[in-house]
């Protein structure tokens, strides 16, 4: 398992592009057996619009690129689902999540 803190996070949905802002941010790739999952936690999401949109909508999926604090930028899509009441979300990776 590795984990990267996340600086920076944008993802794509509907045609929109957001540049999230948070508080703190994290990326987990888990390897297990040769398959590769992953997810992002996100904390002190700022854009309470934004979670309320995605809570409402049937529509959660994303295309996003992350930029961890070691300056490695990470790419792929996923699944957004909002935590209101925390102010926090979590984006559930689907498929390959590439790495530059």
């Amino acid at each position: 398992m590795e984990t990267f803190e996340l600086i920076a996070f944008e993802m794509t949905y509907q045609h929109h592009t957001v540049q999230l802002s948070f508080t703190s941010a994290e990326l987990v790739r888990v390897t297990e057996y040769g398959d590769r999952l992953w997810y992002v936690d996100i904390n002190g999401v700022a854009d309470r619009e934004l979670l309320a949109w995605f809570g409402r909508s049937e529509d959660i999926g994303v295309e996003l690129t992350a930029v961890a604090k070691s300056g490695q930028t990470f790419r792929g899509k996923g699944y957004f689902h909002p935590n209101e009441p925390h102010q926090a979300a979590a984006v559930r990776g689907d498929g390959e999540l590439s790495e530059q």
